[in-house]
């Protein structure tokens, strides 16, 4: 855990850095540096291919994901399966339907699973966040002891390992695909709450705090008009990493059969599920939806990772 809040933290003070060299601000010149970022342009290349898959991969998928077109030609049951070839390029499932159709649909509910659960743990995140941030801004005894008691309440919950805590709150809420999005965005409540309470104490001492108390603006204003907006950077570049970790977390439910009760949908994470009964048969019914989560897992991460070292003086070549 204390791995998991060191980093965490160390984002958040990076919203108290500012850099005036050659006259440009921070962000300015972070996405300088990230432009410039082999890593950036390679994980924003592999991320705007699978939007544009998830957008326009009903339209173009040559077969229905759901259509057994092809069931005298699957034998399940007798490991007689259909490979690749000029009509299915990726062959067909245990079900005899087209695999390159399913995988093509699936990206579509893997991407809304991961947006809709990474926006309700910012959401979520952030009100706790920036209210326990702001309690402790404005100073006095309650809102320290408002800060100590949220706190206590997000270090319990960083505390436990995320796909458990996911499990845990999918099992209790039953099987659906809205029980996945919740559950994953459980997940990310309590990362986004101590990241935004973190970057606001880094800003509390900058110097336009210091001279807002001077004159004699309101502590209420400085922590929620001044304060609060500017630290929303660190929040944001943890937006995109939590975007793979739901993902995978999301499809790590599917897998386990937390996922969508109706397994004729495509969606990566049950694709993946169903094809374990068949691995030694055939084992590229695992490999492509498995493929497709590590690869665009893979690109929000060096997006995001990119974006965190552009932001941080101490990580600059």
């Amino acid at each position: 855990m204390s791995t998991k809040t060191d980093k965490i933290d160390r984002l958040a003070e990076l919203t108290a850095v500012t850099d005036t060299s050659a006259g440009a601000g921070l962000w300015v010149e972070a996405w300088r540096r990230l432009k410039a970022s082999k890593m950036a342009v390679i994980g924003a290349c592999i991320i705007g291919v699978f939007v544009v898959v998830a957008i326009v991969g009903p339209w173009v998928a040559p077969y229905s994901p759901t259509a057994q077109l092809w069931r005298g030609e699957v034998l399940a049951n007798q490991n007689v399966f259909v490979g690749p070839r000029a009509e299915n390029w990726l062959g067909l499932d245990h079900l005899a339907r087209d695999e390159f159709s399913r995988l093509l649909v699936g990206a579509r509910q893997t991407l809304l699973v991961g947006i809709v659960a990474t926006l309700l743990g910012f959401t979520v995140g952030a009100l706790i966040g920036g209210a326990s941030g702001a309690a402790l801004v404005l100073g006095g005894k309650a809102g320290r002891r408002i800060d100590t008691a949220v706190m206590r309440v997000i270090d319990m919950m960083l505390a436990l390992p995320s796909l458990l805590l996911a499990v845990s709150v999918a099992a209790v809420l039953g099987q659906s695909l809205t029980t996945v999005m919740i559950a994953v965005g459980v997940v990310q409540i309590p990362i986004f709450a101590r990241l935004l309470r973190g970057a606001m104490l880094a800003q509390g001492g900058s110097d336009y705090v210091l001279a807002a108390q001077a004159l004699g603006v309101r502590k209420r204003r400085i922590a929620l008009g001044h304060v609060l907006p500017n630290s929303l950077s660190p929040v944001i570049v943890q937006a995109t990493l939590s975007l793979a970790t739901a993902i995978i977390e999301a499809a790590a439910l599917s897998y386990l059969g937390l996922g969508n009760p109706d397994a004729a949908e495509p969606e990566w994470g049950v694709m993946l599920a169903q094809a374990q009964d068949y691995f030694d048969s055939a084992p590229m019914l695992a490999v492509y939806p498995a493929l497709g989560i590590i690869i665009t897992a893979l690109g929000f991460t060096l997006l995001g990772e990119a974006m965190r070292e552009a932001l941080d003086p101490k990580l600059r070549s």
